[in-house]
């Protein structure tokens, strides 16, 4: 079976889309790529149990394995070396990443403390979406007995949207709180 998030792609998003975009072609149709979630741990060079709680929940929030990412330069003001393991992260592709999207929408954001939607603005010129999060705690799937150290960590939409425009459209469908649209429609501006 398909994620709900999916057959609402499937079914109904994706004729939408390309009719209010005057797309004729289904494969030109702006859809959902995957998704980056990523966690950097600056403590993990002093402690390296942060690091392994860090991988663990970030683990348990995404339903895949968490990879190490690791240093690729020397800052010596940051008493950090090349090659040092300083965060993780997942990339969701397929029916997990629209899991992932569902209980995103429709569990966590809404238990952000004082929430009143996304930035409508933070788009990289080419359709894909980041996101930010200061709190890891908001996902139920985290005992927050266990997980007590506040964590914040980013998550990137990736689309094959061509523009700003498309890919907020496409994410507005699935159901993004945005909070504010752009300003005299200037959509290729961060």
């Amino acid at each position: 079976m398909k994620a709900r998030l999916h057959q609402l792609y499937m079914d109904q998003i994706r004729d939408e889309l390309g009719q209010q975009l005057g797309i004729d072609n289904p494969m030109a149709i702006p859809r959902l790529e995957k998704i980056v979630i990523n966690m950097g741990v600056g403590q993990a060079v002093n402690d390296k149990k942060l690091l392994d709680d860090a991988s663990e929940a970030l683990t348990l929030i995404a339903g895949q394995k968490a990879v190490i990412t690791k240093a690729r330069r020397a800052i010596a003001g940051f008493k950090l070396r090349e090659g040092l393991a300083i965060g993780c992260k997942v990339t969701l592709r397929g029916a997990r990443m629209y899991e992932f999207m569902d209980r995103l929408l429709t569990l966590a954001l809404p238990r952000v403390r004082d929430f009143r939607g996304v930035s409508a603005k933070a788009f990289d010129g080419q359709g894909n979406y980041s996101l930010g999060l200061t709190e890891y705690l908001v996902f139920p799937e985290l005992n927050p007995d266990k997980f007590t150290r506040s964590q914040g960590m980013n998550i990137v939409f990736v689309t094959t949207a061509a523009t700003n425009d498309h890919g907020r459209e496409l994410l507005r469908m699935f159901g993004m709180p945005f909070r504010d649209a752009p300003a005299g429609g200037k959509g290729n501006q961060n």
